[in-house]
């Protein structure tokens, strides 16, 4: 064995598994269920091994030293059966975690939307909207409600996989948004109509969001939770003002 392998920090399986039992109850001791604590570890599972494909897919194009085309291709090769398998693992990982039953489930009514799911959308959502405006006295304090009705619009993975379409979204779509905070949001002179109220809240970076594509669903969820319709109307109306 080389020296450095030799002298190379790993966790043994038994320290892993005691952290995440620690990380188990910690969580437990904080309101969140086995089940749900479990799901959200398995998240980061997931993502891990994604992040430790996409490193070693970067490494492995990389072939050390001027070997010989046999050493090159055997390299690639080794680094790509790697790669795959990698990315293989954590796809199992995450089916295993948001759709369980498999894409057979997929035409089947979509699941309540969790209490988990609510936080991580909120955890999303807050730190994107504080980009383009300021916290408002006026936020009209519905999160969940709205959040329980975006994220029912969703399968479980694209429930998993929304803080990353968010981003992409604030991302792609930053110069519009800015325009229609400063124009509806907190500090405008519109700010006082109640059209506009949930240009207030956080939450409306991920009703913007889903309005970019055909609403009819996010409707459907939105009467279902018996939300005012102006609060739906009004950033749709701003979004197509900013435009």
């Amino acid at each position: 064995m080389h020296a450095a392998e030799e002298n190379r920090p790993e966790l043994d399986p038994v320290s892993v598994l005691n952290a995440k039992r620690t990380l188990l109850q910690l969580l437990g001791r904080a309101g969140i269920s086995a089940d749900d604590a479990e799901g959200l570890i398995a998240l980061v599972e997931a993502g891990a091994l994604a992040g430790a494909c996409e490193e070693v897919g970067a490494l492995g194009g990389s072939v050390p030293g001027d070997k010989g085309e046999p050493y090159e291709s055997g390299w690639l090769d080794g680094a790509r059966t790697v790669t795959d398998e990698l990315g293989a693992i954590a796809e199992r990982v995450l089916r295993h975690t948001v759709d369980p039953d498999g894409p057979s489930a997929a035409s089947a009514p979509r699941p309540p939307v969790g209490r988990v799911e609510v936080e991580q959308a909120k955890a999303a959502v807050t730190p994107l909207y504080l980009t383009f405006t300021a916290a408002s006295d006026l936020d009209p304090e519905v999160t969940e409600e709205v959040l329980r009705a975006v994220l029912a619009t969703m399968t479980p993975r694209q429930r998993a996989r929304y803080a990353g379409r968010l981003a992409d979204f604030a991302a792609a779509h930053r110069a519009r948004l800015e325009r229609l905070y400063v124009e509806y949001g907190p500090g405008s002179p519109t700010a006082i109509h109640s059209r506009y109220s949930l240009l207030h809240s956080a939450t409306s970076v991920a009703v913007l969001e889903r309005l970019t594509a055909p609403a009819t669903a996010l409707r459907e969820e939105w009467d279902a939770a018996e939300l005012p319709p102006a609060w739906l109307d009004g950033p749709m109306r701003a979004w197509d003002a900013v435009g």
